[in-house]
C-alpha cells in the first residue's frame, strides 16, 4: 500500500487522534481524518500548528516521519520511531562491523549512479551529458579523486539553458530553496525507511559529520537528488521563482513517482523499502550490488514487474 503524506502548511491546525485516526482541525471544525497506518509522511510548515501527545506517539508507532520546517519553511527537524523494530540491535551491529573496503565500494556505486542519473537530466547528445557518463566510468572505489565534485560542476553549469546563469548554494534563497526543500523531502522518507528496516540513520557510508544524526539518509539520497532537479527546474520553466504552497505541493508529489528497481518499478516510498533492503544485504553479507532507483524506464523496453 502506498503512504501517504500529509502537508500542513497554509492555514494553523490541531492534530490529534481518535480511534487510530489522525485528526486535522481548525478551530471546532474537523477537516480531515486519515488512518495512522495509511500515513508516510506529515510535513508541518504553519508555525501555529499543535500537538496532541497522542497524534506524535500514535504516528511513531505506524511508522510514520512527522518533517518540521522552519521560519525559511525548509524542514529542520524530524520526528522518527526508535523502538519497533526487533531486529534494531542486530541491524546495528551489522553496520558497526562494516568494514572500510565495502563503505568505499558501496560509496563508489552510488555516486556512479548519482553522475549517470545527473546525465539523464541533460540534453541528448550534450558535450556535458557525454561528458558525465564518461566521469561515471571513472569512479574509483572510495571516489579518492573526489569526480563527484568535477561531475557536479559540470553538471549545474549546465543544468538550465545556457542563457539562464545558475549557481548552486545550499544557503541560497530562489531556485536552491527549492532544491533544498525537495532534497529534504526525499532525504526524510529515506530516513523513515531506515528506521523501519531496523537501521541507526546516523551511521553513515561516507557522511559522518559528528552532529548529522541523518548521515546515512545523506548517503542514500544522492543518487535520487536527480528527480528533485529535474522537478525544480520544470517549476521555473512554469514561472515559479520561490518556495511557496504549489511548489512545495509540485515537490511532495515526487514521493509517490514512479521508479525503475531493477525489473520492477513502483512509488518512490515503496522503491526506498527495497533500496534498504538491499543496503541491508550488504552489510549481512548477502550481496555485494546496491538496488539503486532510476528513471522509470519505458513499459515497451522491459520486462518489469509492478512493486505494491
Amino acid at each position: 500500500m502506498i503512504k501517504r503524506t500529509i502537508e500542513i502548511s497554509q492555514e494553523p491546525a490541531y492534530l490529534a487522534t481518535k480511534h487510530g485516526q489522525l485528526q486535522i482541525r481548525r478551530g471546532d471544525n474537523l477537516v480531515g481524518s486519515i488512518p495512522c497506518e495509511d500515513i508516510g509522511v506529515v510535513l508541518v510548515d504553519h508555525p501555529q500548528t499543535q500537538y496532541s501527545h497522542s497524534a506524535l506517539t500514535q504516528l511513531a508507532e505506524f511508522n510514520a516521519a512527522v518533517v518540521l520546517c522552519g521560519r525559511n519553511h525548509l524542514p529542520v527537524a524530524v520526528l522518527l520511531p526508535v523502538s519497533h523494530h526487533s531486529n534494531v540491535v542486530w541491524r546495528l551491529r551489522d553496520q558497526i562491523a562494516v568494514g572500510r573496503p565495502l563503505s568505499k565500494q558501496l560509496w563508489q556505486q552510488l555516486i556512479r549512479a548519482k553522475i549517470r542519473a545527473s546525465a539523464s537530466n541533460l540534453e541528448v547528445g550534450s558535450p556535458a551529458k557525454s561528458k558525465l557518463l564518461e566521469l561515471a566510468r571513472q569512479v574509483r572505489s572510495g571516489d579518492p579523486t573526489n569526480i563527484e565534485a568535477l561531475a557536479a560542476r559540470i553538471y549545474w553549469q549546465n543544468w538550465l539553458k545556457s542563457d539562464i546563469s545558475f549557481r548552486r548554494d545550499v544557503e541560497g534563497d530562489g531556485l536552491n530553496s527549492l532544491l533544498n526543500y525537495g532534497y529534504a523531502v526525499i532525504r526524510a522518507a529515506i530516513a523513515r525507511a531506515l528506521v523501519a528496516a531496523g537501521l541507526t540513520p546516523a551511521l553513515g557510508i561516507k557522511h559522518a559529520n559528528r552532529g548529522n544524526a541523518f548521515a546515512l539518509a545523506d548517503d542514500l539520497v544522492e543518487p535520487l537528488r536527480f528527480l528533485v532537479d529535474e522537478r525544480v527546474r520544470e517549476l521555473f520553466y512554469q514561472g515559479f521563482l520561490e518556495l511557496g504552497p504549489e511548489s512545495k505541493a509540485g515537490l511532495l508529489k515526487l514521493l509517490a513517482e514512479d521508479l525503475q528497481l531493477g525489473s520492477e518499478s513502483g512509488p518512490m516510498m515503496v522503491c526506498l523499502h527495497r533500496y534498504i533492503a538491499s543496503l541491508v544485504k550488504c552489510y549481512q553479507g548477502e550481496a555485494k550490488k546496491l538496488l539503486i532507483p532510476e528513471r522509470l524506464k519505458s513499459a515497451s523496453t522491459t520486462n518489469q514487474e509492478k512493486l505494491v
